[in-house]
């Protein structure tokens, strides 16, 4: 398993420190448990946003086997 490279360590922890703090503003919450269940939230949308970073490399399209046809151009009146 390759290691993260630091722009998916970045908006990884920027997501789970901005999502916590909306979270608790948002809600208003003071008990212990919707503190809990609003911090596991936040590392979950963290952990997703740090996995869905594209990394150096992944990001290569591979060339079609097929040409690409002409697009068909269509006569417009005015």
């Amino acid at each position: 398993m390759p290691r993260p490279t630091p722009a998916q360590l970045a908006y990884g922890s920027c997501t789970v420190i901005f999502s916590t703090l909306a979270m608790l503003l948002l809600s208003q919450t003071s008990s212990g448990p919707g503190i809990t269940v609003i911090a596991l939230a936040a590392l979950a949308l963290g952990l997703l946003v740090a996995l869905t970073v594209p990394s150096p490399g992944t990001g290569t399209a591979q060339p079609s086997a097929e040409p690409v046809a002409d697009e068909e151009r269509v006569p417009t009146t005015l």
